[in-house]
C-alpha cells in the first residue's frame, strides 16, 4: 500500500469527469499539476484529443499518461489506415488496458477516462492502474473525484443531451476545484460529437460557468 502511494497511484491531485450524453461524450478536468503540495503547474493539460471522434483524460504523473495518450494516438491512425474507419473506443480502451496490465508489477500512475462516439453510438470507458476497465455513463477520477460524485450523483440523469448535460459537469469539476487542494486554478472542457472531437474556448467556458454561478 505505502509504495503504491510512493507511485502517487493512490493520491492523484486532480479532478476529471467524463459524461455520457445521447448525442456525445463530455470532458471536464481541472489544470492544476501538483507535487505533494507543491503546486507545480497551473495550467496543465489532462484532457488530449486520440483522434476526431475520440478523447482522453489523465490523473496521476503527467508523464505515464502522456506515453500512453502518444501509444493510443499512434495505434487509431494505424488502426484507420489498416481497416478505412475509426478505432472502436472499445478497442482503444482495451489497448490502453493492456499497457497498464502490462506495468502491473511496476504500475503505471495513471488513472484514466476514455471515451468518444464510434458506429455504436457515445461510449465512455474507465481505467485503473492495474489495467481494470469498464464502461461508465459518468466516472470521475482523482483527489477531487469525492467531491464531483456528490454532483454528479444527485443532479445526472440518463438520456440527457450535450446542452444540457454540459453546466452539470462543468459544476462538478468547478466544486471539487473549490473544495480539494489538489484541483484548481482553471477548467478545461472538451465534446466528441457525431462533428469530431473539440475543446471549449475561454469565452465559452465562462459564459458554462456564468450559468451555474
Amino acid at each position: 500500500m505505502r509504495d503504491l502511494e510512493k507511485l502517487g497511484v493512490l493520491h492523484t491531485g486532480t479532478t476529471t469527469v467524463g459524461v455520457v450524453c445521447t448525442d456525445g461524450v463530455i470532458f471536464v478536468t481541472d489544470t492544476r499539476v501538483t507535487m505533494g503540495y507543491f503546486v507545480a503547474h497551473k495550467y496543465g493539460r489532462k484532457v488530449y484529443k486520440i483522434a476526431d471522434h475520440m478523447g482522453m483524460t489523465i490523473a496521476g504523473t503527467a508523464a505515464h499518461g502522456q506515453n500512453v495518450v502518444e501509444v493510443l494516438r499512434a495505434n487509431a491512425s494505424l488502426y484507420a489506415l489498416q481497416h478505412g474507419r475509426p478505432m472502436p473506443i472499445a478497442a482503444a480502451a482495451r489497448l490502453a488496458a493492456n499497457i497498464l496490465f502490462g506495468q502491473r508489477l511496476v504500475p503505471l500512475a495513471l488513472q484514466a477516462i476514455i471515451g468518444g462516439m464510434d458506429e455504436s453510438g457515445p461510449r465512455l470507458y474507465a481505467l485503473d492502474p492495474f489495467g481494470s476497465v469498464t464502461e461508465e455513463k459518468l466516472f470521475s477520477t482523482g483527489s477531487g473525484s469525492p467531491i464531483a460524485y456528490g454532483i454528479l450523483e444527485t443532479e445526472f440523469k440518463e438520456q440527457l443531451q450535450v446542452e444540457d448535460a454540459l453546466p452539470l459537469s462543468v459544476k462538478a469539476v468547478n466544486s471539487a476545484m473549490k473544495r480539494d487542494i489538489g484541483s484548481g486554478d482553471s477548467f478545461d472542457v472538451a465534446i466528441v460529437s457525431k462533428e469530431g472531437y473539440r475543446e471549449l474556448s475561454e469565452e465559452e467556458k465562462q459564459s458554462v460557468l456564468a450559468k451555474i454561478s
